[in-house]
């Protein structure tokens, strides 16, 4: 297991592709606090299926995010696949480990993952579900050049309701004008 405690201060990150050894990471991530906006812990089980979900993607890929500075994994972040309002988007989501949050490195590592998957070429739209009672990912959202649209009624996970808002950028304007027609 990688280790990922102490501090760093570095401004830059990397994506790195999810890996078959990638599941510490799961689990570091499965706390009641990292989870509290996501209905709760999974089970060992559920752990499992995600990540051979996240190695499997059919569109779309998961990362790890990487300090660029010294290495050490900080969290994770993708986007994949969904059918939202009648057309396919590209979802995306992230966890950033309690060790490193409140540096900015969600909204860095959004902001490269705008990069691929405006890069996928194949959907125009990337949107991000965080409740409206989360405001440090809705705050990532915002950095990361992401318009918010509103609040909506989101299942996650399956058989739990929550009220998230939905943010969107379209990935057709030009990079670094986030804020393109919708």
């Amino acid at each position: 297991m990688e280790k990922t405690d102490g501090g760093t201060d570095t401004a830059a990150v990397r994506l790195e592709p999810w890996g078959e050894d990638d599941l510490w990471l799961l689990r570091l991530h499965n706390s009641p606090a990292m989870t509290a906006h996501l209905g709760g812990p999974e089970s060992e089980e559920k752990l499992a299926e995600r990540h051979r979900r996240y190695l499997e993607l059919p569109a779309g890929r998961m990362y790890r995010v990487v300090s660029a500075g010294d290495g050490r994994t900080v969290g994770s972040i993708g986007f994949w696949e969904r059918s939202w309002r009648g057309e396919t988007v590209w979802e995306t989501g992230w966890a950033i480990s309690p060790a490193f949050q409140g540096r900015g490195l969600a909204a860095r590592a959004a902001s490269a993952l705008v990069a691929q998957a405006r890069a996928a070429g194949t959907h125009r739209r990337l949107h991000a579900y965080p409740s409206v009672d989360h405001p440090a990912s809705n705050g990532v959202c915002r950095r990361a050049g992401f318009t918010l649209l509103g609040a909506v009624e989101f299942e996650y996970p399956e058989g739990h309701w929550i009220t998230t808002n939905d943010w969107c950028l379209d990935l057709t304007a030009p990079a670094g004008r986030p804020d393109g027609p919708q």
